[in-house]
C-alpha cells in the first residue's frame, strides 16, 4: 500500500509554547495526547493519542472503572466531564476522593471542550 503513513497511535506535532515534559497531557487544537518525551517549544514532538496512561486527577473527582473522563486544560488533570473540559477517554481503574492520579484509556478521537 503506497499511501500508508503510520498506524496513528503516535503522531508528530510541533511542541507548544513553553515546551513539554515527558508524560504530560496536552491539547493541540482538537487532539489530546501524552508527550512521549520532553521537548522545547517548536521542536517536533511525538504525541501518543491511544493507549492507557496514568494521568494526574482532580483530587476531589470520584471515578469508577469505565467512567468517561475529561481533561481540564486549565489545571492539566483528569476530571469528570463538565463545562470547559475535553472528553478524552475512560477510567480503567477506580479512583476516589483524595487520589491524585488515574489510569485512563485514551479514545484517540477528535475532542472539543464541553
Amino acid at each position: 500500500m503506497q499511501n500508508y503513513i503510520q498506524n496513528g497511535h503516535v503522531i508528530t506535532v510541533a511542541t507548544p509554547v513553553g515546551g513539554i515534559a515527558s508524560g504530560e497531557g496536552l491539547i493541540i487544537s482538537n487532539i489530546f495526547g501524552v508527550a512521549t518525551y520532553s521537548a522545547d517549544e517548536g521542536d517536533p514532538l511525538e504525541l501518543a493519542i491511544t493507549g492507557v496512561y496514568k494521568l494526574p486527577k482532580a483530587t476531589a473527582a470520584v471515578l469508577t472503572v469505565g467512567a468517561r473522563v475529561a481533561w481540564d486544560n486549565t489545571v492539566k488533570n483528569i476530571n469528570v466531564p463538565g463545562a470547559g473540559r475535553f472528553p478524552v477517554g475512560i477510567a480503567t481503574e477506580a479512583a476516589g476522593n483524595g487520589i491524585t492520579s488515574v489510569a485512563v484509556r485514551l479514545d484517540g478521537v477528535r475532542t472539543a471542550a464541553a
